[in-house]
């Protein structure tokens, strides 16, 4: 699987290259902004015109995932559409693919601030979710603690690349963004260092998933600033 395990809270996680969380004692597996129907609704609302795939490859690699981990649970951490016309959008095969995936497993969705909870496909539908010492939200709080998020689509730059990646500093953990033609915001961002105590971890999605300490950068001195020889 070339996940990366870690300790989080009192609960053993895995990062998963796909850019989903798998906790194993639990049989869940967690995924956030999944954004299906992007292309859909950026084509509707007069956007650029993307190649409409996007949901065949997040579902391809949540189908993976599953079939990976044979996990029997899944939690969205909201935005799983796009907005709240996209689950109307959704191709037939699409709905039937992501239907089959959701039959036999105790599936939740969590509301995120582009789609409300989408009811025609079933499962729970929650603002929050705790389960055993974590608790599960779209959008992470000032000051909590054994909290894990989604929404700021986190990425980390290696070799001259940005790659998505999950941040942990063993008191929060965010993670990226699960699908296709989404952004991200640099952990360094500062919408994201304010949330994010020393020693945060990123770990890098891609063909493995691999933990990399995020050293903040430090800021130039001023030319005047500098020391005269």
């Amino acid at each position: 699987m070339n996940g990366y395990a870690f300790p989080f809270c009192g609960a053993t996680l895995t990062a998963m290259p796909s850019g989903a969380l798998y906790w194993r004692d639990a049989g869940l597996i967690v995924v956030g902004d999944l954004h299906l129907g992007k292309s859909l609704r950026l084509a509707r609302r007069g956007g650029a015109l993307l190649p409409p795939y996007e949901a065949e490859a997040t579902l391809t690699k949540l189908d993976a995932d599953l079939a990976a981990t044979d996990a029997r649970r899944v939690l969205c951490l909201g935005d799983s559409f796009d907005d709240d016309v996209a689950e109307a959008e959704l191709p037939d095969a699409t709905r039937l693919w992501l239907l089959r995936l959701m039959a036999g497993r105790d599936w939740t969705w969590i509301a995120g601030n582009h789609d409300p909870a989408p009811l025609s496909l079933g499962g729970a539908h929650r603002a929050t979710v705790s389960e055993g010492p974590l608790t599960f939200r779209h959008i992470a709080t000032p000051g909590a603690r054994a909290e894990i998020s989604a929404h700021y689509h986190p990425k980390w730059r290696v070799a001259g690349r940005s790659r998505p990646c999950f941040l942990c500093d063993g008191a929060r953990l965010i993670l990226p963004a699960y699908g296709a033609y989404t952004g991200g915001l640099f952990a360094d961002d500062p919408a994201l260092a304010g949330l994010l105590g020393p020693g945060t971890l990123a770990i890098l999605t891609g063909p493995r998933a691999i933990p990399v300490p995020i050293v903040a950068p430090k800021p130039a001195r001023p030319a005047f600033a500098r020391r005269l020889p």
